[in-house]
């Protein structure tokens, strides 16, 4: 399509894709607008087919932690495409691209590539149960691990976003071995788990809430978690799919220091290209076929251009000072925020871990969906769309991160505070 506006395009969308997206919060129903459409991306920034620049902080959500189209990235995927972009077949490159997961991740002795961060939780799930002979696992609300069955069960992202009740679509027998339970409770937790004996195979939560918006966990939730799994024999699984190589390069185990057995992985790892990975203890990975009796495949699994772009990301991720960098970054923005707020008399709480963070409309601490939930998401509509009219590019959610990638300036953050004073004052 060309000399078309967003407008156009949308209305032309729905009537070819359910809602006119593919992914539903890209519709921008809850923040009372309809999508830009993108027409390419560079750095900080992104452009929209009707010619507006915009400075982005949702990097696709996160992967684009370098900034959009960085070179030495373009090059790898440039050369593999030359190669051959698909082959079915084991390549040179998944070995390489293992190799760096492994140093970098404190967990992972072993890891397999797959195609989406869904495609991963799904899998260390089974694998969970398979290792263990156990069917029940327990996972948090407000925490989203894709949209398999049994984990869309009071589950984030863009079901929280669109307000969809309970889980159309989802059998009572694929929830009925689902146990939802408070984030950052761990009280809860051992409650479960002594009601039900012998039975819990695993526990999976991302270590960083980053579904209902940024939300951390409380001093010692993530190692209490490690001692009731020991003690009861779960698998402990984080879900690090926004947090692995994001706010650390061993993700949220290496910055809070606790060691899950699995941990899943996506975003970062394919240099934004799709991609996801699970991986853990070897003694557990060995259960998956053809080693072991746990079936997981996929064609596209380990697609190579995916792995040389993830293996030159990790690449530069790991040269000094980058993630003190990211942190720093991070923090002006969500100080400056915060300070914003203040000035304009509204009510706001802010959440931050690294480069990653969530301003919620409410007067509450946010530490659990509950509290997330009191957040006014009429308010952050307004307060999107002003910044939006303003050029920059946000999360058309209220329960989303804000992401700062090493290609934005502090300039661009001064800026993007400034224009959020002058919105926040308006509302």
């Amino acid at each position: 399509m060309t000399n078309t506006t967003s407008h156009d395009t949308f209305q032309a969308a729905c009537n070819l894709i359910p809602g006119g997206v593919n992914s539903p919060v890209r519709a921008y129903k809850s923040v009372g607008t309809e999508p830009r459409f993108v027409a390419r991306a560079k750095g900080s920034r992104i452009w929209d087919i009707d010619g507006r620049e915009y400075v982005d902080f949702v990097g696709s959500w996160g992967p684009m932690i370098l900034g959009y189209g960085y070179e030495p990235v373009l090059d790898a995927v440039r050369e593999q495409l030359e190669l051959g972009t698909s082959f079915g077949a084991p390549t040179c490159v998944e070995v390489e691209a293992a190799e760096a997961v492994v140093n970098a991740v404190p967990s992972v002795e072993m890891v397999r590539f797959v195609s989406s961060g869904t495609e991963a939780t799904m899998s260390a799930i089974r694998l969970a149960r398979g290792y263990t002979g156990r069917e029940k696992f327990i996972k948090f609300d407000g925490n989203y691990h894709g949209h398999s069955d049994s984990l869309l069960v009071a589950a984030g992202s863009g079901v929280l976003t669109l307000g969809i009740p309970g889980t159309p679509g989802v059998t009572q027998g694929a929830a009925k071995d689902t146990i939802v339970l408070p984030y950052n409770d761990l009280d809860s937790v051992r409650e479960a788990l002594e009601a039900n004996p012998e039975q819990v195979a695993a526990v999976i939560l991302e270590p960083i809430a980053g579904n209902m918006g940024v939300v951390p966990p409380k001093p010692g939730f993530l190692q209490g978690l490690r001692d009731l799994c020991d003690a009861h024999g779960t698998v402990l699984i984080f879900d690090e799919v926004i947090t692995g190589f994001r706010v650390a390069l061993g993700g949220a185990q290496e910055l809070y220091g606790v060691t899950p057995d699995l941990t899943t992985l996506g975003k970062i790892i394919g240099g934004g290209f799709p991609v996801g990975a699970f991986g853990g203890k070897a003694e557990i990975m060995r259960h998956l076929a053809p080693e072991g009796p746990v079936y997981q495949a996929g064609t596209l699994s380990g697609n190579p251009v995916a792995m040389v772009a993830g293996i030159t990301t990790i690449a530069a991720l790991s040269q000094p000072g980058v993630y003190e960098e990211l942190d720093r970054k991070g923090k002006k923005l969500a100080d400056g925020l915060c300070r914003a707020a203040g000035s304009a008399a509204v009510h706001t709480h802010c959440n931050r871990v690294g480069s990653m963070s969530t301003m919620f409309f409410t007067h509450l601490e946010v530490s659990n969906w509950a509290s997330a939930s009191t957040a006014d998401t009429d308010r952050y509509a307004r307060f999107f769309r002003g910044m939006l009219d303003r050029g920059y590019w946000l999360a058309p959610s209220q329960f989303e991160a804000c992401f700062v990638s090493l290609a934005h300036t502090d300039e661009e953050i001064e800026a993007f505070v400034d224009a959020a004073g002058e919105v926040l004052a308006s509302l």
